[in-house]
C-alpha cells in the first residue's frame, strides 16, 4: 500500500465520521425542538361556539321601581304613534342566589370541572379561558369553589385561584371584546 492510498483512506474515514456526527446532531436537534413545543390548547364542548357574539348584559339598577314602564297618555290624534315600552335584557337576567357572585376563568388553558373539591375526584366537564361562570360556594378549606356555567348546563368544583371575581362594569366591557 502506498502513501497516497493511506492518505485517501484517512481522509475518507474523517469525512465519514464527520457526516455521521453531523447527522446525529441534526437528528437530536430535530427531536429536541419537537419535544419542547407546547401542546395545543384543548377545546371544550362549551367552547365550540365561543366566537359567536353574546348579547351585552346591562347592569341591574339597585332600585326596582326604575324598571317599571311609565304610562303614556293616549292621544285622540291617530296620526301620531304612541310609544310602547321595549323589553330589555335586564328582565331576562336572573338574580343570583345569596352569597353567589360572577367570576371569570383566568387559567390560560381552561379548567377541568370536578364532581368533588379534590384533585383526585372525577372530571365531569370543563370551562374555557375567559369564560364567565357563577360561583356558588366555597369548600371548607377555602381552596375550591363550586361553579355553574352561565347557561346552567355545567356545575362542579374548580380551584379558587383560577377564578377572578367580576364586577358589574367589567362584565359589559368583557362582552364587548
Amino acid at each position: 500500500m502506498s502513501f497516497s492510498g493511506i492518505v485517501k483512506f484517512l481522509i475518507g474515514f474523517v469525512i465519514a465520521i464527520g457526516l455521521l456526527a453531523g447527522a446525529g446532531v441534526a437528528g437530536a436537534l430535530y427531536f429536541i425542538t419537537k419535544l419542547t413545543a407546547p401542546p395545543e390548547k384543548p377545546i371544550f364542548a362549551n367552547e365550540r361556539n365561543f366566537n359567536k357574539v353574546k348579547p351585552v348584559a346591562k347592569p341591574q339598577p339597585s332600585v326596582a321601581v326604575a324598571n317599571t314602564p311609565k304610562a303614556t297618555e293616549v292621544s285622540t290624534n291617530t296620526n301620531t304613534p304612541t310609544p310602547t315600552p321595549t323589553p330589555t335584557n335586564e328582565a331576562k337576567e336572573k338574580p343570583l342566589e345569596p352569597g353567589a357572585y360572577r367570576g371569570r376563568v383566568i387559567w390560560s388553558t381552561g379548567l377541568s370541572v370536578r364532581d368533588n373539591p379534590s384533585s383526585d375526584s372525577e372530571r365531569i366537564g370543563g370551562v374555557a379561558y375567559n369564560e364567565e361562570v357563577i360561583v356558588l360556594s366555597e369548600s371548607d378549606d377555602k381552596r375550591w369553589v363550586k361553579i355553574r356555567s352561565e347557561d346552567g348546563s355545567n356545575e362542579g368544583w374548580v380551584k379558587v385561584r383560577n377564578i377572578r371575581r367580576v364586577e358589574d362594569g367589567e362584565q359589559t366591557q368583557a362582552a364587548n371584546q
